[in-house]
């Protein structure tokens, strides 16, 4: 099963990360998409946005159109959402148009510390 981790960790941190796949040659053992902060993790994954990915996991290209019939909500809010997830990295365009989410699974990741 093909899974992405989406985590909230400093550019720092995931240039450290990239540094070390590099110089070993072997990469991480899941795709990762990291967020600089909790509250850019959940402007981006709203819940409206977060309904979109579980329509979209695993469903391979999937028109805008389509997307929103499976969620039941308006065309041009949907494109919107989708807009959001396709600038964030999260969704990526499909050959032949719509989009993708090529994953079957997703793993959110994220430590809350006392201040």
């Amino acid at each position: 099963m093909k899974t992405v981790v989406l985590e909230v960790r400093s550019p720092a941190e995931s240039m450290a990360n990239f540094v070390q796949s590099w110089k070993t040659g072997k990469p991480e053992r899941s795709a990762r998409i990291g967020f600089a902060t909790p509250e850019l993790l959940w402007q981006v994954l709203t819940a409206k946005r977060w309904e979109l990915l579980k329509v979209l996991c695993g469903a391979g290209p999937i028109s805008i159109r389509e997307a929103a019939r499976r969620v039941e909500r308006d065309v041009k809010a949907v494109h919107s959402d989708i807009t959001a997830l396709l600038n964030a990295g999260v969704l990526d365009h499909a050959t032949g148009g719509g989009v993708v989410f090529p994953f079957e699974a997703v793993k959110v990741e994220f430590l809350l510390e006392a201040a």
